[in-house]
């Protein structure tokens, strides 16, 4: 059952092909710039594109830096990583939820223009945000952050992203992470789950996308056995000592499942995890901003993550 509200637009919502990646790339492009919107209090923010070195030799990482122009005392950090399936997306497309991040907690965020399958394919995402990462904690006195108090948060891919960097760093032994922010992740190639094989045709993300999605970021190792876990999370054995986290999914949506277990895997590893839900929805409704389960996702979502980073409730 799809929430009321959400089922009025869907009509209006676009829709995603990833079987050829460039027509998908300037068709994502068209639709951000019609939907364009102003972002108040933009101007208290002073935001920066820069170059960061990439991961052991790879090429140097496209970043945007959102920083508060009248910060005093270090603020927290965060990486935040943009959707996509893997094949589309952006710093641009994330432009607006940066920048409203970035104001809601005070904290500088560095979002990341990863490189995207399948012209780069497994590892290179996950590597381009590892290294976003490290630069933040290089970077910290420059940038005036809190090195204790950084997060990552990613939505869909980003969210899979975001997992998988949290993987790492933990396997490497830092840069640290105080929490993660997973939102409607995307973390399993194996396409098993009970929603993965029920919502065959909903709206916006769908099974033969998710087909497509790994296919294009693993190529011909996608439901191998030997998939490695920074490339789908999932495959984690050992998810202890992960930084707390906050998984949200939504009702008819194919990663619904994947999200959920992955949350209650980790909670049975002794991660401190919230988990939330959201009735109604599907994946990628959060677009419908008007509707009130929207609405009550994003004042959640906000709470929390300023609750993580120590920030004064807004």
């Amino acid at each position: 059952m799809i929430d009321p509200e959400l089922a009025a637009m869907i009509d209006l919502l676009p829709s995603i092909d990833l079987s050829d990646p460039v027509a998908a790339r300037r068709a994502f492009e068209q639709i951000l710039v019609a939907i364009r919107v102003d972002i108040p209090g933009v101007e208290t923010l002073r935001i920066d594109d820069r170059l960061v070195p990439g991961w052991e030799g790879d090429p140097d990482v496209p970043v945007r830096v959102y920083r508060p122009r009248s910060a005093g005392a270090p603020v927290p950090g965060i990486v935040m990583i943009h959707g996509g399936g893997f094949v589309i997306g952006s710093v641009e497309a994330e432009h607006a939820g940066a920048a409203l991040m970035a104001i809601d907690t005070g904290a500088v965020v560095v979002s990341v223009e990863y490189r995207l399958a399948p012209e780069h394919p497994y590892p290179a995402g996950v590597h381009d945000c590892y290294a976003a990462l490290a630069f933040l904690h290089a970077e910290a006195g420059a940038l005036g952050v809190d090195p204790g108090r950084v997060a990552l948060c990613g939505a869909s891919a980003g969210g899979g992203l975001a997992a998988a960097t949290a993987l790492l760093a933990r396997d490497l032994g830092g840069p640290p992470v105080c929490f993660q922010m997973l939102h409607i992740p995307e973390l399993d190639d194996r396409l098993e789950s009970p929603s993965m094989r029920a919502f065959v045709d909903s709206p916006l993300w769908n099974r033969p996308l998710a087909v497509q999605s790994w296919k294009a970021y693993l190529g011909d190792l996608s439901g191998a056995d030997d998939v490695p876990p920074y490339a789908a999370p999932a495959r984690a054995t050992d998810l202890s000592g992960l930084p707390p986290a906050y998984v949200s999914t939504a009702e008819n949506d194919p990663l619904r499942d994947e999200g959920i277990t992955y949350a209650l895997r980790m909670l049975q590893a002794g991660v401190s995890v919230e988990l939330h839900q959201f009735p109604g929805t599907f994946h990628g409704s959060a677009l419908v901003t008007t509707a009130a389960v929207s609405r009550r996702a994003q004042r959640e979502a906000a709470g929390v993550l300023r609750s993580a980073l120590g920030v004064e409730p807004g």
